[in-house]
């Protein structure tokens, strides 16, 4: 199959995309198709992209994060993501939602296609989802305002409030007083 290099940028621009890390052994005897201004390198394959970059997150137009693996601790890792993996980014759809990893203590925005069956969260805009990643960050930097409340995990129990419905972080709280 011959790839159009061309087409290919524009496929995967203003998108979602979720990268997994890879060695850089899987690009080693590829030839790079694109290097961004910003010196981010990509390589196009039949089955997806390979992207070399020390920045991840928001990447020009799109919003690409990476599942990097846990004994790599170089600054500049290579991802590589299906074409499937790619989905079509809206500043006014709704068509984020939230995942909290309690354990890490981070919280991840994810694309309504990628839910599994048995998820239900709560769907926001672009900047929703920004604005209760923020909070939710505030919230797991920091415990002394837990002290104001008696209920037990309140942490816990706010974030995933915030998570699955859409009220406000003011009336989840009000809730537990």
């Amino acid at each position: 199959m011959i790839i159009n290099k061309t087409a290919s940028r524009k496929t995967i621009k203003s998108t979602f995309c979720i990268f997994k890390e890879v060695d850089f052994e899987d690009i080693k005897d590829l030839k790079k198709d694109y290097k961004s201004d910003s010196g981010s390198e990509y390589y196009y394959t039949e089955k997806g992209v390979f992207r070399s970059s020390n920045h991840w997150g928001k990447a020009a137009t799109s919003k690409w994060r990476l599942i990097p693996k846990e004994n790599n601790t170089s600054k500049t890792k290579i991802g590589f993501a299906s074409w499937n993996d790619f989905h079509k980014d809206s500043l006014t759809e709704k068509i984020y939602f939230l995942e909290i990893d309690f354990i890490a203590n981070k919280v991840y925005f994810n694309h309504k296609n990628n839910l599994k069956q048995h998820e239900n969260p709560t769907l926001r805009t672009s900047t929703e989802t920004s604005k209760v990643i923020r909070q939710i960050r505030k919230l797991l930097e920091n415990d002394k305002w837990t002290t104001y409340f008696e209920t037990e995990n309140i942490k816990e129990k706010i974030i995933l409030e915030l998570i699955y419905s859409e009220k406000t972080l003011f009336e989840i709280k009000q809730q537990f007083y």
